[in-house]
C-alpha cells in the first residue's frame, strides 16, 4: 500500500513565524510554488500561507502603489498575521488514501507531513496528478 511518504515532497521550502510577507511573496516567485508551511525556530508546524492568502494581503492594484512601496509594505507585516492555523496535517505513514480523501475535503490543496513534532514534507494535488500520470503510464505499456 502506498503511504504519504511515497509521494511528498521533501524537503520543503517553509518560512519561520517571524518572516515577513515579502519573504513569502518572494519565495513563492522564486520556487513557483503556491503554498508554503510556517515553522517556529525548531522546525514545528505553527500554519501555512497560500498564494490566495498573499493576494488577500496585497493592497490592490487599483491603488497605484509603485512596486517599491509595496515591498516596503510587505516587508512590515509578519507572515504570522497572515497564516492560517487551521491546517490538516497527516504523517509519513498515513495511507495515500486516507491523505487524498483528506486533501479532497481541506479547501488549501495541501497537506504538511509531520514527523515526531517536526514538519518533515509536504503532499500537494500535484504531487497525486503525478501520481497519476505514472500509474495511467503503468496500464498504458501493459
Amino acid at each position: 500500500m502506498l503511504k504519504v511518504k511515497d509521494i511528498m515532497t521533501s524537503p520543503v521550502f517553509s518560512l519561520k513565524e517571524t518572516d515577513s510577507l515579502h519573504s513569502a511573496r518572494s519565495l513563492m516567485d522564486l520556487q513557483r510554488i503556491r503554498h508554503i508551511p510556517i515553522v517556529t525556530l525548531d522546525n514545528e508546524f505553527t500554519g501555512l500561507v497560500t498564494h490566495r492568502d498573499i493576494l488577500a494581503a496585497t493592497i490592490s492594484q487599483l491603488a497605484e502603489l509603485d512596486p517599491e512601496t509595496q515591498k516596503e509594505i510587505d516587508v512590515g507585516i509578519p507572515i504570522h498575521e497572515i497564516m492560517r492555523t487551521d491546517i490538516a496535517t497527516v504523517d509519513e505513514e498515513t495511507s495515500l488514501k486516507t491523505a487524498a480523501e483528506i486533501l479532497l475535503n481541506h479547501k488549501y490543496g495541501c497537506l504538511p507531513v509531520i514527523g515526531k513534532g517536526t514538519l518533515v514534507g509536504i503532499v500537494t494535488e500535484a504531487d497525486f496528478l503525478r501520481l497519476t500520470i505514472s500509474l495511467m503510464d503503468g496500464l498504458d505499456e501493459k
